[in-house]
C-alpha cells in the first residue's frame, strides 16, 4: 500500500470516529448552555441552515453523488496524493455527516452559537470539513501561482 493513500485512509478514519464519539455524546443526552453557546442535540435534516430539507430522502442521495464527484475530482487531479492528510479529513468528516443521513435520516449537530448574533447549528464534522475546504483551496491557489510566496 502507499504510503499517502494509508495516510488518507488513516486521517478519515480518525475524524469519522471522533465525529462518531461526538455525536454519540448527543445522542445519549448530553447538554450544556452559557450565554454565548449552546451544546445540545439537533436533527438537521437539511444541508447548512437547514436548506433542501425538502427534498426528503433524495438528499442523501445527491450528497452521496457530491462527495464521489469531489473525491473523483481530487483524484484525477492529484490532490489526494499530494495533499492526503487533508484529503482524509474531508473524506472522513464528509462521510461522518453522510452516515448520519443514512441511519438518522439527517445530520446530527450540536453546536450552536449565539452569543452577539446567532449562527446555523452545526457539528465537528461540518468544521473539518470547511477547515480541509479552506486548506485543499489554499494548496491549489499555492500551486498554480495564485498566492503570494512571502
Amino acid at each position: 500500500m502507499k504510503r499517502w493513500y494509508l495516510g488518507l485512509l488513516l486521517m478519515a478514519a480518525g475524524v469519522f470516529s471522533i465525529d462518531r464519539a461526538l455525536k454519540e455524546l448527543f445522542l445519549n443526552g448530553f447538554f450544556w448552555d452559557s450565554s454565548c453557546i449552546t451544546f445540545g442535540y439537533v436533527l438537521n435534516r437539511g444541508v447548512a441552515f437547514s436548506l433542501f430539507a425538502s427534498l426528503g430522502e433524495w438528499l442523501k442521495w445527491i450528497l452521496l453523488g457530491v462527495i464521489s464527484l469531489a473525491l473523483l475530482y481530487l483524484h484525477r487531479e492529484g490532490t489526494l496524493e499530494r495533499h492526503p492528510l487533508v484529503s482524509g479529513m474531508f473524506l472522513g468528516a464528509a462521510l461522518g455527516n453522510l452516515y448520519d443521513r443514512f441511519l438518522y435520516g439527517g445530520v446530527i449537530d450540536y453546536i450552536y452559537w449565539h452569543c452577539f448574533f446567532d449562527f446555523a447549528v452545526f457539528n465537528f464534522a461540518d468544521m473539518v470539513i470547511d477547515l480541509a475546504v479552506i486548506f485543499l483551496l489554499y494548496f491549489h491557489l499555492k500551486e498554480h501561482g495564485r498566492v503570494a510566496q512571502g
